[in-house]
């Protein structure tokens, strides 16, 4: 079973990484595909959307004859990033509380 990832939670996903460094789109991908299962096809769409929506810029650089296009995080990226974390953290504190309500630890 796999539990489905928002797109709220994929963005913040994908800003925490640039967060930590620029990144071109295949990388950034297998970046991503370190933590969660996501196609190549899921992520362009979601990086077009954050550029769009002023969360990332671009800059292009030569690779071996060719451009990469490099993705960065932006200062309305990062309080987007702040925002998801919050709404991520109020989740999973809720979660964990239903899941082991005596604090108990986890079960094997």
């Amino acid at each position: 079973m796999k539990i489905q990832i928002t797109a709220d939670l994929l963005d913040g996903i994908v800003l925490a990484i640039l967060k930590q460094d620029d990144y071109y789109g295949y990388a950034l991908t297998q970046r991503v595909q370190e933590v969660i299962t996501v196609s190549e096809s899921t992520m362009y769409p979601v990086l077009r959307r954050l550029k769009r929506d002023g969360f990332v810029t671009t800059y292009d650089q030569p690779y071996q004859g060719r451009n990469r296009r490099y993705y960065q995080i932006t200062a309305d990226g990062e309080a987007h990033l702040k925002r998801v974390r919050k709404l991520w953290n109020d989740y999973k504190n809720s979660l964990d509380q239903l899941f082991n309500p005596t604090g108990e630890g986890n079960e094997k």
